[in-house]
C-alpha cells in the first residue's frame, strides 16, 4: 500500500472540507481518515441552532457511521479541527486568523456544501451554490501548497440537454449578470421570477449548480481544479456500513414511503432508466479524482483544461419500475414494524390520471383515518404526512419521466489507472456492482437507519403484515360484493324495470 500512488499522494496531506456534515461529506471524512494516512481534516463548520463549532464536531462524529473508526482508530478525533464559517458568507464567514492558518497549511480542497433543497430560495441557492463555490475559489487561490481542488456538482446540471458530456456548456445568463438581478431582488421577488430567470431548468438546485461550474470555467486562472458531477447518489454499498444513509432525500423518499405502505401511486415512466449511485463508491471515485486532477495539472500546466468527471449508472443501470419492483420484493420480504398498509404501487405517465389516482389512493384515505382519529381524540395527521410524500415524489418527477445519455470516459479512464491494491482500496466500478445484492442492502439500511427497526422486530413486521393483507383482502371481497349488488341494481333498473308488462287477452276481451 506504501508504494501506491494515491496513498503518497495522499500522505501527510491537510485537507480542506466544505459541506462535512452533510451525507456525502461524512463518508469522505471517515473514508479518508480509514482509508489514507492524511495528516489533518480542516472541516468549515457553521454554528446552528445555538450550537458552537465544538458541538457540533462532536454531535457529528457520534453518527452510527463513524462507529468502526472509532473502534479501529479511536485517536482519529486528533486528526480533526472544525473551522467555525458559513458558505453564504463573504470569504465563507471564517475569521482572518483561520484564513491565515489554512493558506499556510492546506494541500487539498473538496467543496462538497451546497444546498440541495429543489425549491430552494433562488436567492439563497445563487448565494450558498454560486458564491461560495467563488469564495472557496478565491480562498483556493491564496494558498500556498494546494495541489488539489475539487467542485462537486451533479450530473444534472446541464438537464435541459438529452446529452450530457464531460464538457462545459455555454449559460445564457453571464454568472454576475445573475448575481445583479437577484441583488436587487428581495427574497419573495425573487420566488416571483424564479421561472423566467431559470428558463429550462426544472429548479433552482441544478440551476445554480450549472452556473456555478461556468463561474469556475471562467474565474479558476491556473488554479489545480476538477468537477465531480455525481447522478443522484443513495445509500452505501459496503463502507464504512452496509447500506448506511441518513436522509430522505429523492428516491430514499420515495422507497421509505413504498415499504410502510403509504406512497400508492407515482407519476413516473417505469421505462426511463434511473441513474443511481451509491453512496460510497461515489465518494472512492471522488477522492481518486483529486489524485487525477492533481496529475493531470501537473502534466498539462501550460492549459486551461477544467477536468470533468461524470460519476453515473450508465455501465450497470436498472429503470424506474425495476427499482420500485426490486425494493417492493425486498420490503416484502423485510417489512418495517411501523408499516401502515401493504405494499401496493401504481405507476403513471399521465398528470390527469396520477391526480385523480392521488386523489382516491392518497387524500381521500387519509380524510376519513383522520376523521377516525378525531372522533378517538388522537391526531393521526395523515394529511399532513401526504403532503410532505407529495413533496417528495414531485421533486422526482423531472428525473423519472426522462431519460438522459451520459458520457464518462473520465471515470472510465480514471478506474483503468489504478493498480489493484487501489481497486480493491478505493473501488467504484459501477460495472462490476452487483445491483441484486446492493439493493438488497439498500433496503435494510432503511429498515435500519431511517425508519430504526431492529433485527428483532423482523418476525412481529411479518406478523403485522400478514394481517394487513388479510384485512386487504377482506376489504377487496367487500368492495367487490359491494360493486356486484350495485351493477344488479342499475342492470335490473334499466333492463328488466324497462320491460312492457304481459296483457291478459281473455280479460281484456271480456272487458
Amino acid at each position: 500500500m506504501a508504494t501506491s500512488p494515491i496513498l503518497k499522494f495522499y500522505e501527510n496531506t491537510n485537507v480542506f472540507i466544505t459541506g462535512g456534515t452533510g451525507f456525502l461529506g461524512k463518508i469522505l471524512i471517515e473514508k479518508l481518515i480509514r482509508s489514507t494516512s492524511v495528516s489533518t481534516l480542516y472541516l468549515l463548520i457553521r454554528p446552528k441552532k445555538g450550537k458552537d463549532v465544538e458541538t457540533r464536531l462532536k454531535n457529528l462524529f457520534e453518527d452510527v457511521v463513524f462507529e468502526n473508526l472509532q473502534k479501529e482508530c479511536p485517536k482519529f478525533i486528533h486528526r480533526i479541527v472544525g473551522v467555525s464559517g458559513d458558505v453564504s458568507l463573504p470569504d465563507l464567514g471564517i475569521s482572518k486568523t483561520d484564513r491565515q492558518m489554512l493558506v499556510e497549511k492546506i494541500d487539498l480542497i473538496f467543496h462538497v456544501a451546497a444546498t440541495m433543497r429543489f425549491d430552494e430560495n433562488l436567492k439563497h441557492a445563487y448565494c450558498v451554490n454560486v458564491k461560495g463555490a467563488q469564495e472557496v475559489l478565491k480562498l483556493g487561490k491564496d494558498m500556498k501548497n494546494l495541489k488539489s481542488s475539487m467542485h462537486v456538482s451533479t450530473a444534472f446540471s446541464n438537464c435541459h440537454r438529452e446529452e450530457i458530456e464531460e464538457r462545459f456548456y455555454d449559460h445564457p445568463l453571464h454568472y454576475e449578470k445573475i448575481g445583479q438581478i437577484l441583488e436587487q431582488m428581495t427574497p419573495s421577488e425573487a420566488d416571483q421570477n424564479t421561472k423566467s430567470i431559470i428558463g429550462q431548468w426544472p429548479n433552482t438546485y441544478t440551476f445554480t449548480k450549472s452556473v456555478a461550474e461556468i463561474m469556475i470555467k471562467d474565474s479558476s486562472g491556473a488554479l489545480p481544479i476538477g468537477i465531480f458531477r455525481p447522478s443522484i447518489v443513495i445509500s452505501t454499498y459496503k463502507e464504512p456500513l452496509e447500506g448506511w444513509i441518513d436522509n430522505l432525500y429523492g428516491p430514499t423518499g420515495i422507497c421509505t414511503g413504498v415499504a410502510l405502505g403509504l406512497l400508492r401511486v407515482l407519476l413516473c415512466d417505469p421505462e426511463k432508466t434511473a441513474d443511481l449511485v451509491p453512496g460510497d463508491m461515489c465518494v472512492s471515485a471522488l477522492i481518486t479524482a483529486a489524485w487525477d486532477t492533481a496529475q493531470k495539472h501537473k502534466g498539462e500546466s501550460n492549459t486551461k483544461e477544467i477536468p470533468i468527471y461524470n460519476y453515473v449508472s450508465m455501465d450497470n443501470n436498472i429503470t424506474w419500475g425495476e427499482y420500485c419492483n426490486i425494493n417492493s420484493m425486498y420490503g416484502y420480504k423485510y417489512p418495517s414494524s411501523k408499516i401502515v398498509w401493504i405494499h401496493n404501487l401504481s405507476f403513471t405517465c399521465n398528470v390527469y390520471i396520477y391526480l385523480i389516482l392521488k386523489l382516491f389512493y392518497h387524500l381521500i384515505p387519509a380524510i376519513i383515518f383522520d376523521l377516525i382519529g378525531t372522533l378517538f381524540f388522537k391526531n393521526l395527521g395523515m394529511l399532513k404526512m401526504y403532503k410532505k410524500i407529495h413533496k417528495l415524489s414531485d421533486v422526482l418527477t423531472f428525473f423519472s419521466l426522462r431519460q438522459w445519455k451520459f458520457s464518462n470516459d473520465n471515470i472510465v479512464k480514471l478506474w483503468n489507472k489504478l493498480d489493484d491494491t487501489e481497486k480493491n482500496l478505493f473501488f467504484f466500478d459501477m460495472k462490476s456492482l452487483d445491483l441484486w445484492a446492493y439493493y438488497k442492502t439498500y433496503v435494510h439500511g432503511i429498515r435500519k437507519y431511517i425508519l430504526k427497526d431492529s433485527p428483532d422486530s423482523l418476525e412481529a413486521a411479518k406478523s403485522k403484515q400478514r394481517i394487513f393483507y388479510v384485512l386487504h383482502n377482506i376489504l377487496l371481497a367487500f368492495l367487490y360484493f359491494t360493486m356486484s349488488i350495485f351493477v344488479w341494481t342499475i342492470f335490473k333498473k334499466l333492463i328488466i324495470g324497462h320491460q312492457e308488462p304481459c296483457v291478459d287477452i281473455n280479460n281484456s276481451i271480456a272487458i
